[in-house]
């Protein structure tokens, strides 16, 4: 697989919110028989191919017949996916912090739209 000249790999996550966490897994893992995903010991949601749909709590946005997922880009290196992004103009309301096994960060798209990126902690 060839990478963008970002590091862009492929998308990891999209995040969906919840009311309802324990009916949210029954119907992700028992009607749609998706296999749960983790990271560390944390089961986080649910693998639709290589694509985690992670399932959150109490988020800013309460689920909604709109669109209103999070997108997490998986790339080659967070810090250096920022640094690039930055040379280009690209703003960066989040910058890349460690959390738990993970680079995190974000940068705005042209219209305003926030992504996620991520890369594994090298240890």
């Amino acid at each position: 697989m060839q990478t963008s000249p970002l590091g862009f790999l492929r998308i990891k996550v999209i995040a969906l919110p919840t009311l309802d966490i324990e009916r949210a897994h029954t119907f992700y893992r028992d009607t749609l028989s998706l296999a749960p995903a983790f990271e560390g010991d944390t089961h986080v949601g649910y693998f639709l191919g290589q694509t985690i749909l992670m399932l959150k709590t109490n988020w800013y946005a309460p689920p909604s017949d709109k669109l209103n997922p999070r997108i997490t880009i998986a790339t080659e290196h967070a810090p250096d996916t920022e640094k690039a992004l930055r040379e280009r103009g690209v703003s960066i309301p989040d910058p890349v912090q460690p959390y738990d096994d993970f680079y995190v960060g974000s940068f705005l798209d042209s219209e305003g739209n926030k992504l996620w990126f991520c890369s594994p902690v090298k240890k």
